[in-house]
């Protein structure tokens, strides 16, 4: 994926825990290690020459204390060679991102619906619904540039609200469930092409179905293998006809 991401020409590729669900088979991301995304990245890495390549920071590597935040941060960017972190929350995390980013880390910041504490928020729903609530999100955005992101996402949010918060800072705003009005976009790839379909938000545009040809493709293979019609000839490596003659006359020594 790192590979054909590089080669669409894509501006920047986020490594993000939501790998934990469409590659791992969890069921959220909070089980996600920091050891995960540090596997996960220098896969991604490898591949990714020309992207800008933000490492996701797990479940509990930054919210314990602005420490522990800044090590696992330069771990993620030492051993899994991306070129900055993201991180959830607003205003109450502002203070950890701001040492992050004096500590020389870039920092994408990650606002709305946060996936890791969605079951604080009352699960993967929209939010910002209301005035107080949007109004929230504005200031959340608003400390988050305040500390020095260069960067940041919204998630699940009413696409009228996102548009506000793009007008209220003057860093990026990338929108994933937020509508057309932002900087710029982002989904997860294994959703966009159909691949992982556990289940599908509203947000993702299945761009194409990969899943029902890789299970076609199996199926077919499965069945020949039963059938012995694969491997064929064109699959196999042939012996020299007098090399086989010989090995023949050889065993029936």
């Amino acid at each position: 994926f790192g590979l054909m991401a590089d080669e669409a020409g894509v501006d920047i590729v986020l490594v993000g825990d939501s790998l934990g669900m469409v590659v791992m088979g969890l069921d959220g991301t909070v089980a996600v290690t920091m050891e995960n995304m540090i596997h996960h990245t220098k896969a991604v890495m490898r591949g990714c020459k020309t992207p800008l390549v933000v490492g996701d920071m797990p479940f509990m590597s930054y919210n314990t204390s602005v420490r522990d935040a800044i090590i696992n941060a330069g771990r993620l960017m030492k051993e899994g060679g991306c070129d900055s972190i993201k991180l959830e929350g607003g205003v109450d995390f502002a203070p950890t991102e701001a040492s992050s980013v004096k500590a020389g880390i870039p920092v994408l910041g990650h606002i709305g619906l946060t996936p890791q504490t969605a079951s604080a928020l009352g699960g993967f729903k929209m939010q910002g619904k209301d005035a107080s609530a949007a109004k929230k999100i504005i200031d959340d955005a608003r400390a988050l540039e305040d500390v020095g992101v260069f960067s940041m996402i919204i998630e699940a949010v009413p696409a009228s609200l996102a548009q506000l918060v793009a007008e209220a800072v003057k860093v990026p705003v990338i929108g994933i469930g937020a509508g057309a009005d932002v900087d710029g976009q982002v989904l997860v790839t294994h959703d966009m092409i159909g691949l992982f379909d556990k289940f599908v938000p509203k947000f993702v545009k299945q761009y194409t179905k990969i899943r029902p040809i890789i299970l076609a493709a199996l199926n077919e293979y499965k069945k020949e293998v039963r059938e012995a019609t694969f491997p064929a000839s064109e699959h196999s490596f042939n012996m020299p006809e007098e090399a086989l003659e010989q090995l023949k006359k050889l065993i029936a020594e």
